[in-house]
């Protein structure tokens, strides 16, 4: 692929994102949750060792 397509790509892939949380605090409520969710997979891999 190359450079300016990822780039289109990129930059589309981020307005979608932004466009799905369109204020600061829904930003931060997304971020909050995909924590909790990597901590969650993580609790889950130590209770299987």
């Amino acid at each position: 692929m190359t450079t300016p397509i990822r780039a289109a790509a990129l930059a589309l892939a981020a307005l979608l994102a932004l466009s799905a949380c369109n204020t600061v605090q829904g930003v931060g409520k997304d971020v909050q949750s995909g924590g909790e969710a990597i901590q969650q997979g993580a609790e889950k891999v130590q209770e299987g060792l």
